[in-house]
């Protein structure tokens, strides 16, 4: 029996106490196999257990120092844990072990978004959407950092993209709203600001945006 493979059918599964059984399990079965223990690992943050998830991806590493998939999973948690550095370098050192996937690039991205170098993610945030094109969030958040860069024309598009996948993209429908507003196309701006808050009707920043389109259309009459 691949206990990895029952565990990871039990992690699907939503059964994450099932799943960590199975990981000890193969830890004690085969403790050099460096699987297990990112397996384990990504259990327990989902469990919430931080710390100990850690611990068992540095062993992963230990074992393996090419282990890639751990440096990806030591990622994430750190990214949650908002540890943008720790996170940055080790989706950094994920990409030089071999990952070449679009949810690592997406992730450095997003990282180094939160480390403030805007300019630095936009390559990452691209890769991404062209690894994964049909990911929503891939195409809403190369449109934020387009944005940032004021990158207006190109955001837009990133946003449009976006919302052909995801139609229900309330942020995507801000976004927009905000990027016509910048383009002085009120009505657009109006139209997108409308059916964020149809789609998501306590957003705040829709509100907002609606609230001075309609002063300014009210001024001008």
């Amino acid at each position: 029996m691949d206990r990895n493979k029952v565990g990871i059918q039990y992690m699907q599964e939503g059964k994450w106490e099932e799943a960590a059984k199975v990981f000890v399990e193969a830890i004690e079965e085969n403790p050099n196999d460096p699987i297990s223990y990112i397996n384990f690992g990504n259990v327990l943050t989902v469990l919430g257990d931080h710390e100990r998830a850690l611990k068992f991806f540095e062993k992963a590493i230990e074992l393996d120092h090419n282990a890639a998939s751990a440096y990806y999973s030591a990622g994430n948690l750190y990214y949650q844990l908002e540890q943008y550095e720790q996170a940055k370098n080790m989706f950094e050192t994920a990409m030089r072990k071999g990952i070449e996937s679009g949810d690592n690039y997406f992730m450095l991205g997003l990282s180094l978004v939160a480390l403030e170098q805007v300019k630095l993610a936009l390559p990452y945030l691209q890769r991404s959407t062209e690894l994964n094109q049909f990911d929503a969030e891939a195409f809403f958040h190369y449109g934020l950092c387009l944005a940032k860069l004021e990158l207006i024309d190109e955001a837009i598009k990133q946003f449009e993209r976006c919302l052909d996948i995801d139609p229900d993209h309330a942020d995507a429908h801000y976004n927009l709203g905000v990027a016509f507003g910048f383009k002085e196309d009120g009505d657009k701006a109006l139209e997108h600001f409308e059916k964020a808050l149809e789609i998501q009707s306590d957003h705040m920043l829709a509100g907002y945006g609606k609230k001075m389109i309609v002063k300014g259309n009210s001024e001008l009459h």
